[in-house]
């Protein structure tokens, strides 16, 4: 049974989809924490890597390969999701619930030229502008946590005092 049909029964049974998506981030300038946002193929809509789980490969690979393919970017992806989020995904005649996994993708470098490359626009944000952006609210949220992550983790590393309890208006 082909791939299209796959999915078409297990929506016919009320069964919800599953997807994989890469969430990347890169430190800019001043050692802020960025994300990137991406514009959808077919609504243009603010969205982040994501697709179809590849068969024979796991879930976190088929993440970057997503962020490879539409965004042209190379990095280090988590094994393990920071979460998941859930959306409505149209098809011709219908609806279907779609739950995602999140890898977070820490970018490294961005290829001069990738497949999808002249379909999309693609815009790095601060986490809070990201979440802000994207339709999904489930994903903005799991966008604010991953970023808050981040940077308890690098302020760990660092050995600094942790700053991720701030409050949202003070500058990052």
């Amino acid at each position: 049974m082909d791939k299209v049909k796959k999915r078409k029964k297990q929506v016919a049974h009320g069964r919800s989809l599953r997807q994989v998506a890469a969430l990347p981030y890169r430190w800019g300038d001043e050692g802020r924490l960025e994300v990137l946002v991406l514009s959808s193929r077919e609504t243009h809509r603010p969205v982040i890597p994501k697709g179809w789980p590849i068969k024979g490969r796991t879930d976190w690979k088929s993440a970057e390969i997503e962020a490879r393919q539409e965004a042209g970017l190379v990095g280090r992806i988590a094994r393990k999701d920071a979460g998941h989020y859930r959306y409505w995904k149209r098809f011709n005649r219908e609806f279907a619930l779609v739950q995602v996994a999140v890898y977070p993708l820490e970018v490294t470098r961005q290829l001069d030229d990738w497949p999808e490359r002249t379909e999309r626009t693609l815009i790095w944000l601060a986490p809070e502008d990201a979440a802000l952006l994207i339709d999904e609210t489930d994903l903005g949220t799991l966008i604010l946590e991953c970023a808050r992550d981040l940077r308890r983790r690098e302020e760990r590393k660092a050995g600094l005092p942790s700053q991720a309890g701030k409050p949202a208006s003070a500058p990052l």
